[in-house]
């Protein structure tokens, strides 16, 4: 890992998502994971949606305050679903979830992760932003994917690395590790300056 700037830190992503996880051990970086804090992810009303996002992994960062020590750097990150002015979040069920998909079928949506990046004495918060198009899914797809993925975890009750994303994305502006939860090159270019 080329950052030697990470060497005498220890750097924490504070998250229970395996796909951010995932993203940043295939960039190389040794970190360790802290989860299982309760965080209440209702959105403030009248925020944009980028500032929506930013706002969630700010929140997610402050809960995590205590495991901050000198040679730490916390990362947390929130991702939101737009499409028009409406954000979707984590669908409570299969309806919520089926009604999702439906709405983002044949349309084009924005996919955009905030991320936080803090250490004893310094915060950078940012966002990256992913414009996405779904080909028209028929409701047989939808029923098959909910079924079999189970997206509850997931903003726009979907995962873009998972069956519907490989039948259902025909464009995608931006970048696809956004997508997924953690936009890894920019993370890696604030931790380079932080």
């Amino acid at each position: 890992m080329p950052l030697s700037k990470l060497k005498n830190k220890e750097l924490l992503l504070a998250s229970a998502s395996p796909r951010r996880k995932e993203l940043l051990e295939n960039a190389g970086f040794k970190f360790k994971v802290i989860s299982g804090k309760e965080i209440d992810e209702t959105i403030p009303e009248g925020l944009s949606s980028k500032k929506a996002a930013i706002y969630l992994s700010e929140i997610k960062s402050y809960a995590y305050l205590s495991y901050i020590k000198k040679n730490t750097i916390l990362i947390t990150a929130d991702t939101v679903v737009c499409i028009g002015n409406d954000i979707l979040g984590k669908p409570e069920n299969y309806s919520d979830a089926f009604k999702m998909l439906r709405t983002l079928s044949g349309k084009k949506h924005k996919v955009i992760t905030g991320v936080t990046i803090r250490s004893a004495d310094k915060k950078k918060s940012f966002a990256a932003k992913t414009f996405v198009k779904f080909k028209t899914l028929t409701d047989k797809e939808i029923e098959y994917y909910i079924k079999n993925y189970k997206p509850y975890d997931k903003a726009g009750a979907y995962g873009i690395q998972e069956w519907i994303g490989h039948i259902g994305i025909c464009k995608i502006k931006g970048s696809y590790f956004n997508v997924m939860g953690l936009p890894v090159q920019k993370v890696y270019e604030v931790l380079r300056n932080f």
